[in-house]
């Protein structure tokens, strides 16, 4: 074998002869991922009030492993939004990098001076995702992730709202990605089921809602963890971020119902 480091594991060429790289193909048609392999899965979002709530867990799967157990997919745009990523974890350090891009851009033009209305906020920054998603769809290449935008418009209202690979968006007083848009919304959608339930939900229980929500999911989703990063964007206020969260009051005594279950006898 070759010992030299830059041709390590392959044959001698002066034994075997030149490597042959005809077969490699490189002049065949360029591909994109069509299939994720490193995911996270549901996001959860609830309006109340004054602000919102948004909380995803921690966990990154390898298919079905649970491999990585610190990602933390919130992300903190400004003291108006937060984002919060479902789907392929790579794609989402890249939109990740991209929102750094944008963010050091807008702060290189505007001044110490300029009044906070003039910051991007939730209903800009999901209008600009939008477009990035739209694009990278319409090249064949698309962002493989479900995007939560929590935050507040331009009139200091609460904002929620979603945008998906294909540039797909809707707003709503409640939203969930993955598993959590069929066993987190019905949930939601008991206490919040329009955007006047909304304008009298508290904190307090805005807050429990979605902790109820990300406990139900750690129940039934295989793909997610108890560890849970939760915040809350409000008005005059800072983000209130936090990243290590773990579910409290857990109980299994529900699956002893379930049939099938252990000895249970069908």
């Amino acid at each position: 074998m070759e010992h030299h480091p830059q041709a390590w594991g392959r044959p001698r060429d002066d034994i075997y002869g030149a490597y042959d790289h005809s077969y490699l193909q490189t002049a065949g048609p360029k591909s994109h991922t069509q299939s994720p392999t490193v995911t996270g899965t549901s996001v959860v979002a609830v309006k109340y009030k004054d602000g919102v709530v948004i909380a995803a867990d921690n966990l990154a799967s390898y298919g079905s492993l649970a491999r990585f157990t610190d990602v933390k997919r919130l992300r903190r745009y400004n003291r108006k939004v937060v984002l919060g990523f479902g789907g392929d974890v790579s794609d989402m350090q890249h939109l990740d990098r991209t929102l750094d891009s944008l963010s050091v851009r807008e702060n290189y033009s505007t001044s110490h001076d300029t009044p906070s209305s003039a910051e991007l906020h939730a209903k800009n920054l999901h209008t600009y995702l939008q477009k990035v998603m739209y694009k990278r769809r319409s090249d064949f290449n698309p962002l493989w992730n479900v995007i939560l935008i929590a935050g507040l418009d331009g009139e200091e209202k609460p904002f929620l709202a979603s945008v998906d690979l294909l540039g797909t968006t809707f707003t709503s007083p409640t939203l969930a990605s993955g598993f959590g848009s069929m066993l987190a919304q019905p949930i939601l959608r008991r206490k919040v089921p329009d955007e006047e339930a909304a304008s009298k939900l508290e904190k307090d229980e805005a807050i429990e809602l979605v902790k109820e929500c990300m406990k139900v999911l750690f129940y039934r989703d295989a793909r997610s963890m108890d560890q849970y990063s939760i915040a809350v964007v409000a008005q005059g206020q800072d983000v209130e971020m936090k990243q290590n969260e773990k579910l409290e009051k857990q109980s299994w005594a529900f699956a002893e119902g379930i049939r099938g279950y252990g000895t249970q006898v069908a």
